[in-house]
C-alpha cells in the first residue's frame, strides 16, 4: 500500500523555502519516493506542521455491527462475515457460504480477502464463458 503525508499548500511552500528545495523535492519526500536524510527531515517537519499520514488502500465497505460481527463487502459481490466471538469467517457469494475459516488471526485476513477477490473474478469469467456459446448459437 502506498502512503503519503497530506499537507496544505502553504505548508508545502513553507517546507520548500525552509530547506531551499523545489516543490517537486517536497512532493517526492512526502510521498516516500525518496529516503535520503533530507527527505526524512522534510517528512519530520511536515508532520510537525500538521501533516497527516495517509494510506491508499483498495476500497471495501467494512461494518462493525453490534451483533458481534465484522462484515466486509468487496467490490465483486462477495461478503466476508467475521464472527468476533469465535474468530471464524464465512465467505458468502450471492447469499450462499462458499468457504468457512476457523480461528482466524488478524494477520490472515488479507489472505482471505485475496482469495475472496479472486473468487469474484473467477465467477465473473465463468459467467462470461457461459454467455459466449449463447451468442454463437444465436448467430448460427
Amino acid at each position: 500500500m502506498k502512503k503519503y503525508i497530506h499537507l496544505k499548500k502553504e505548508d508545502r511552500e513553507f517546507i520548500a523555502k525552509a530547506f531551499g528545495i523545489t516543490p517537486r523535492m517536497v512532493f517526492s519526500a512526502v510521498h516516500f519516493e525518496s529516503d535520503s536524510e533530507l527527505a526524512r527531515k522534510v517528512r519530520r517537519l511536515a508532520l510537525t506542521r500538521g501533516g497527516i499520514v495517509m494510506v491508499e488502500a483498495p476500497e471495501a465497505e467494512t461494518l462493525f455491527d453490534a451483533d458481534g460481527y465484522m462484515r466486509q463487502r468487496l467490490g465483486n459481490g462477495v461478503l466476508l462475515e467475521f464472527n468476533l466471538q469465535d474468530s471464524s469467517c464465512e465467505v458468502l457469494m450471492m447469499g450462499e457460504t462458499v468457504r468457512r475459516y476457523e480461528n482466524v488471526l488478524v494477520r490472515e485476513i488479507p489472505q482471505i480477502q485475496d482469495w475472496a477477490k479472486a473468487l469474484g473474478r473467477k465467477t465473473s469469467a465463468q459467467k462470461g464463458a457461459e454467455k459466449e456459446p449463447e451468442k454463437a448459437e444465436a448467430m448460427a
